[in-house]
């Protein structure tokens, strides 16, 4: 006799209503941010590799191209994020069923749909580059690099998604056995492709796509077997099933498309940069500031993972209409990545030299902008970290619209707005200060929009 959906929640270790907020959040951080702390040093690895065993040149190529990865990765987000909190509200009123065909849904469209634009990519590649501003120095690289990663961007953009609903069945250690061993193999990659080998750029791509490839595998593995709560539940294709899935798939889309905008605003922070560096200080500045964009996946995916970890926890809770530990969640979240980005923050200013040198060789003139720049873009990193976990919390209450007005805000509007000016009121200096001025006045803008809000309600 088959258990009921009852029964199989019962059985779960991870208890979301009624285990304490402190240790439910601890029991999803620490695997959480372990591994997604891997993940960002999937893409640190290859900086460091790259930069040491081909130059700061090839470090400036792949810095041009960035933004196309960060799109993907993007893509991946909206379905985990949709598609998580989705399957979060449906276990807490007890649909095990419908959250299975959420979570099958949410992957086969992002497969297709990263399938397409990869074969895109890769045919188009000369042109891509030509429209993100490459020089002609760095042109032919960049050209070689996306067109051998591109086509495996459909498994890593899996890796990302998977690795939410992974959580939300309560297997944060499995989440992180995926990103701790497809990190471990890109390094291992990485060095005999590059160091070994000599593949050059080449080899740099294919490392990191085979990793993410054993990622995406274990992820697979997990969703299909039918012992797990969250197991893959087969897509019918009659013409019902195709208009409710294309409603679920809408609605997913619509609840994560702020974590996409969020991953874009990453590219457009690149993209802008990149341009302005090659303006002002030519391709040793990319360079330079290709260092910065190694380094901030790092901050990132360590504020997603307090967001991430939050996530399951407020969106279940939600969904029972408990605000108390809404509420709860929500503050511890605020806090740590508060403390995390003053952590980082001075990490980069005291460390600098450190930091620079594992990237660039002491020699090169791209190393004295990277070490007298980065103390300066470090000071947004403590804004940014509110913004991101604040993000994370409309996104897990589905509120949708004000995740989606702060993403734009920080990560285009205000970003654009400071990458133009400036950089002309204080030099060099104003070029590391543009992203810490957009998120900076980001974060004003959420305190003010609580504080009215708070004031309007009490008037009421």
């Amino acid at each position: 006799m088959k258990e009921s959906n009852e029964n199989v929640m019962k059985r779960d270790a991870i208890d979301f209503e009624r285990m304490k907020i402190g240790r439910l959040f601890r029991k999803l951080f620490i695997p959480t941010v372990l591994g997604m702390l891997f993940s960002s040093l999937f893409i640190v690895t290859d900086g460091i590799f790259v930069g040491k065993g081909i130059g700061s040149e090839a470090l400036a190529a792949i810095n041009m191209v960035c933004p196309l990865w960060l799109l993907g990765s993007g893509i991946g987000l909206m379905f985990g994020v949709g598609g998580s909190v989705v399957a979060s509200i449906q276990l807490s009123k007890g649909k095990l069923k419908v959250a299975r065909i959420n979570m099958s849904q949410a992957f086969v469209c992002c497969f297709i749909l990263m399938t397409v634009l990869s074969f895109l990519c890769v045919i188009h590649a000369e042109t891509i580059v030509g429209l993100m501003g490459c020089s002609d120095s760095l042109f032919d690289n960049a050209v070689v690099y996306l067109r051998w990663f591109m086509p495996f961007m459909p498994t890593n953009v899996l890796l990302s998604m998977g690795l939410f609903f992974l959580r939300v069945d309560g297997s944060p250690k499995m989440a992180m056995a995926c990103n701790v061993i497809a990190s471990i193999a890109n390094a291992i990659l990485d060095y005999l492709f590059i160091l070994v080998f000599q593949w050059g750029l080449r080899g740099a791509a294919i490392a990191s796509s085979l990793g993410s490839v054993i990622g995406a595998i274990m992820v697979l593995w997990y969703i299909f077997d039918k012992r797990h709560k969250l197991s893959f539940y087969p897509i019918k294709l009659s013409s019902h099933s195709m208009i409710l899935m294309y409603r679920n798939v809408r609605y997913m889309i619509r609840l994560g498309f702020s974590a996409f905008l969020c991953e874009l605003a990453l590219g457009m922070m690149m993209l802008l940069g990149n341009i302005t560096f090659l303006k002002y200080l030519n391709s040793d500045g990319v360079a330079a500031f290709s260092v910065a964009c190694y380094l901030i996946p790092i901050m990132f995916m360590v504020y997603e993972a307090i967001a991430q970890s939050a996530q399951p926890i407020i969106s279940y809770n939600h969904g029972l209409n408990i605000r108390q530990r809404v509420i709860k969640a929500f503050g511890l979240s605020v806090g740590l990545a508060l403390i995390c980005g003053i952590v980082f923050a001075l990490m980069l200013t005291i460390g600098n030299n450190i930091v620079v040198s594992l990237f660039i060789d002491a020699d090169e003139y791209a190393f004295i902008l990277a070490t007298r720049g980065l103390p300066y873009f470090s000071i947004g990193l403590i804004p940014f970290a509110f913004n991101i976990v604040v993000t994370g919390y409309y996104q897990s209450v589905d509120r949708a619209k004000p995740a989606t007005i702060i993403t734009l805000l920080r990560g285009f509007i205000l970003l654009y707005l400071s990458f133009h000016f400036v950089p002309e009121w204080f030099g060099e200096k104003g070029i590391w200060l543009s992203v810490a001025v957009a998120e900076g006045l980001t974060m004003i803008y959420i305190i003010a929009r609580s504080l009215l809000g708070r004031r309007y309600f009490k008037r009421g």
